[in-house]
């Protein structure tokens, strides 16, 4: 019972997502029909780009580029650039869970060679802004985050296509990053010096296998712009990883794997449900953006997408709502949870400074942002 109990706690979205498929199997009974609800080129995808990731983490490969960054920095103004930005580009390549996962720890390390009260300044605040930074980055591409991913697909977009649909808000979230960060930094300026900041003792990872993850990366990316079937990728990225370097298996968000599943077979069920569907259908119509940022508050933004995108055309719309819903509640984006934790494990008594002021923030953030799309819809 205690371990049941541990397990939701854990993967909340996960247990909520198979209650759900479980509760829609009682009004739909499993047929054949079920096997076509799962998008297995989404699954499929995820799973490379999850493992190519965990590797390159693995290896130290994202922090080699955090510390080579810098050491060409010498204020606490070019520090606070640096650690956001890394996070808000990091997050168009490598998602959104896994910048924050590797460079929010990273922030720990490098503001803790700092002093006291630039340390005391800096920290909240600019852990914050890369929460932000990588819910706002991971929105320009498909590969992102999972929504974006499973979004993509489903629109046959090209990639040129949504990258200029999403560009837009991007330019914007960037400017308010750097309006943000100029702010934060006015109270606190510091010349630093590069032996504050990087380590020399910094272990390398094994450069082949970097080499190889990169190689596999670039396979990804040629199997999500449909210029290689998602099979060869997959197929590519599970042997090299069984072969060279099997540990990285280990690491990679099974859950979120299952997580889609579950909400496959749920959407499934519900889209056979005419009464249901036929009332979320006319209910969308027309506030598809409005309704996913709201939706995204409550469930968190990869729910969102996978629910509503089973009852309206306008995957496009989808896609600005759910990525834009990523900001807001603390569960918008269950990446921001990440940060989070880490506040909570590595400085408790801020907790609440760092909860009320990501709340603001991405409330804030949030608005503008709509502002920018009532204006351009």
């Amino acid at each position: 019972m205690k371990l049941l109990k541990q397990f939701i706690q854990q993967e909340t979205v996960l247990t909520a997502a198979v209650v759900l498929a479980v509760v829609s199997a009682f009004f739909v009974p499993p047929d054949a029909q079920y096997l076509g609800y799962i998008d297995l080129r989404t699954l499929a995808i995820l799973f490379s780009l999850m493992t190519v990731m965990a590797g390159l983490r693995r290896q130290g490969f994202f922090d080699g580029l955090g510390r080579a960054l810098l050491s060409r920095t010498h204020s606490t103004f070019q520090l606070t650039l640096v650690l956001v930005g890394l996070c808000f580009f990091g997050s168009m390549f490598i998602t959104n869970d896994v910048s924050l996962l590797t460079f929010v720890p990273f922030t720990f390390v490098v503001l803790s060679r700092l002093g006291a009260d630039v340390r005391r300044s800096l920290l909240i605040p600019v852990v914050c802004m890369q929460t932000i930074a990588a819910n706002l980055g991971s929105m320009l591409t498909p590969i992102g985050n999972p929504q974006n991913l499973y979004l993509y697909g489903k629109s046959g977009m090209s990639i040129g296509g949504f990258v200029l649909l999403m560009l837009p808000y991007t330019l914007v979230s960037l400017l308010l990053l750097l309006a943000w960060a100029a702010l934060v930094c006015r109270k606190t300026s510091a010349v630093l010096s590069a032996d504050e900041l990087v380590s020399s003792s910094a272990s390398q990872g094994d450069q082949k296998i970097i080499l190889l993850y990169l190689v596999l990366f670039a396979v990804c990316l040629l199997s999500v712009i449909r210029v290689l079937p998602y099979g060869i990728a997959f197929a590519a990225v599970l042997v090299c990883a069984l072969f060279a370097d099997p540990h990285t298996l280990q690491a990679v968000d099974y859950s979120l794997l299952l997580t889609f599943v579950a909400f496959f077979i749920f959407i499934g069920n519900l889209g056979r449900i005419p009464a249901f569907s036929g009332w979320l259908q006319e209910f969308l119509t027309g506030r598809e953006v409005l309704v996913a940022v709201l939706a995204s508050q409550v469930t968190s933004n990869v729910p969102a997408a996978l629910l509503l995108s089973g009852f309206t055309a306008e995957t496009q719309a989808l896609i600005i709502g759910t990525n834009l819903g990523g900001l807001g509640t603390l569960i918008a984006s269950m990446a921001s949870l990440i940060s989070y934790r880490q506040i909570a494990r590595e400085l408790p008594q801020g907790k609440k400074q760092y909860f009320g002021l990501f709340t603001l923030s991405n409330l804030i953030f949030l608005a503008i942002l709509l502002g920018v799309w009532f204006l351009l819809r």
